[in-house]
C-alpha cells in the first residue's frame, strides 16, 4: 500500500468502517482511563455537574454531551448517581429527571445501554449544561511533520507496516501552526528505551520540575525509530484545535471539559508522542485497525482555539488540582476505624487508595483538565 499523511492513517484506522474504535469491543479491553479507574472520578465529574446546573438556574434540560464516549461508561455512571441508584437506599437527586444523557461516538450503539441514553456520531447543537471529552483529544487524526534539507514536509507512512518516509512540503496553515505553537530546538539524540511490557494504564505521564507534565511518555516505535534516528519531528495540531473549536461551538451555556494527557509550548517533546496500545500493552502505532493510535495533545494551543470560539477565557489545571477541588480526598483514614468499624475501615481504604492513583501527579494526576466555560463562571464551580 503507497504511504499517505498520518492524519488520514490514522482516521481510517481509528474511525473507518474495521477502525479500532468502530468494530472492536470498545477501548476498555485495550486501556484503562479515569473512567475506567475509579468510581472516584465519576463522582468529581457529578459534583461539577452538580454546582454547573445550580450556576445555570437548574435549567430543563440539563444536558451532558460525552464525546469519545467509549461504550457510554461515563454516562451510565453519571445517570446512576442522579438517580440514587449507584448507593445503595441513596435517594435520587433533582437532577435525575431533568439531565439529559447524549454519547457522540461513531461506534454502532450497544446493546445494553439504557434507552435514555442518546446515541449519535455528532454533538448536537445548543447544548445548555456540560460537553465532556475524556481522553478524546489524544485520538483526533494530526500529522506529523519533519525537519529536512529543504524545510518541514509532512511524514508519511505506510498503513500496513508503519514505516515511514517524508512527503510534500507542509500547507501554508500548518506551517504557521508549527511555528506559532511548537517552537523546534535543535534534535538532540534520545538515548533507547527499554521494552515497555505491561502499561496498565492508557495514558501514562511523568514529572519533571513543578508542573506535571507527560513528555517522558515512551513512544513504542522501538528499535525502528530510534535506528533512523528522526530527531525533531513533531505531531501538528491543528486537527485538534478545530475539532475542539467546533466542540465548544455546540454550547449555549455551560462548560466544555476535556481531560487529556498533554503538553505546554515551553515543554513539547523534542521527538514526539505518537505511539499505540492493544490489549493493555503498548505496542508501536501501526495504523492498520488493530491498535490504539494516539499522540499527546498540545493542550494551550487547544484552549486558544476554544477560547476564541466561546469569546471568554479558560481555565487549565491538572487533575490533581481538579479533583482535589471537586471534594476528592486521598487521605487514609484513622487507624482507630479499624478497630470499630473494620468494614468501614476497608472500604475508605480503598477509597483513599483509589484517588491517590488518580492524583498521582507522574500517573493520571498529571493529566490536563481543560475548562472552557460560555456564559458562566468557573471559579465558583471548582471552588474546594
Amino acid at each position: 500500500m503507497n504511504a499517505i499523511r498520518w492524519r488520514y492513517a490514522m482516521d481510517a484506522a481509528l474511525y473507518g468502517p474495521r477502525g479500532f474504535f468502530v468494530s472492536g469491543s470498545g477501548p476498555a479491553d485495550h486501556f484503562r482511563t479515569s473512567v475506567h479507574a475509579s468510581p472516584v472520578f465519576t463522582a468529581a465529574v457529578f459534583r461539577l455537574v452538580s454546582r454547573l446546573d445550580a450556576a445555570l438556574g437548574f435549567p430543563t434540560p440539563f444536558d451532558v454531551v460525552d464525546v469519545g464516549a467509549g461504550r457510554g461508561e461515563l454516562l451510565r455512571a453519571l445517570a446512576a448517581l442522579a438517580h440514587g441508584s449507584a448507593t445503595p437506599g441513596a435517594a435520587a437527586t433533582p437532577l435525575a429527571h431533568r439531565l439529559r444523557l447524549t454519547a457522540v461516538e461513531p461506534a454502532p450503539r450497544p446493546a445494553d445501554l439504557p434507552p435514555d441514553i442518546a446515541w449519535t456520531t455528532e454533538p448536537p447543537a445548543g447544548i445548555t449544561g456540560l460537553l465532556t471529552a475524556t481522553e478524546w483529544l489524544d485520538n483526533v487524526p494530526l500529522d506529523v511533520a519533519v525537519p529536512t534539507g529543504t524545510g518541514w514536509r509532512y511524514h508519511l507512512v505506510d498503513p500496513s507496516t508503519g514505516e515511514e518516509t517524508p512527503g510534500p512540503p507542509l500547507t501554508p496553515e500548518d506551517l504557521t501552526w508549527l511555528t506559532t505553537w511548537h517552537p523546534t530546538p535543535t534534535p538532540t539524540p534520545t538515548p533507547a528505551a527499554p521494552p515497555t511490557t505491561a502499561p496498565v494504564i492508557k495514558r501514562f505521564a511523568s514529572t519533571e520540575g513543578p508542573e506535571p507534565d507527560a513528555n517522558l511518555l515512551i513512544t513504542g516505535r522501538g528499535e525502528r525509530g530510534e535506528r533512523e534516528g528522526r530527531g525533531g519531528r513533531v505531531e501538528v495540531g491543528r486537527s485538534r484545535d478545530e475539532a475542539w473549536g467546533l466542540a465548544v461551538g455546540r454550547l449555549r451555556r455551560g462548560v466544555a471539559l476535556a481531560v487529556d494527557y498533554g503538553h505546554l509550548r515551553e515543554r513539547r517533546p523534542v521527538d514526539g508522542t505518537l505511539t499505540g496500545y492493544r490489549n493493555g500493552r503498548q505496542v508501536p502505532p501501526v495504523p492498520d485497525g488493530s491498535c490504539d493510535i494516539t499522540a499527546h495533545v498540545a493542550m494551550d494551543s487547544v484552549a486558544a482555539a476554544g477560547a476564541q470560539v466561546a469569546g471568554c477565557a479558560y481555565t487549565l489545571v491538572s487533575q490533581r488540582e481538579a479533583l482535589l477541588a471537586l471534594g476528592a480526598d486521598g487521605g487514609r483514614p484513622a487507624l482507630s476505624l479499624a478497630g470499630s468499624d473494620p468494614a468501614g475501615y476497608v472500604r475508605a481504604l480503598a477509597a483513599a487508595s483509589a484517588v491517590a492513583e488518580l492524583t498521582d501527579p507522574a500517573g493520571l494526576g498529571g493529566h490536563h483538565w481543560l475548562l472552557q466555560p460560555v456564559g458562566v463562571a468557573v471559579d465558583a464551580l471548582m471552588a474546594r
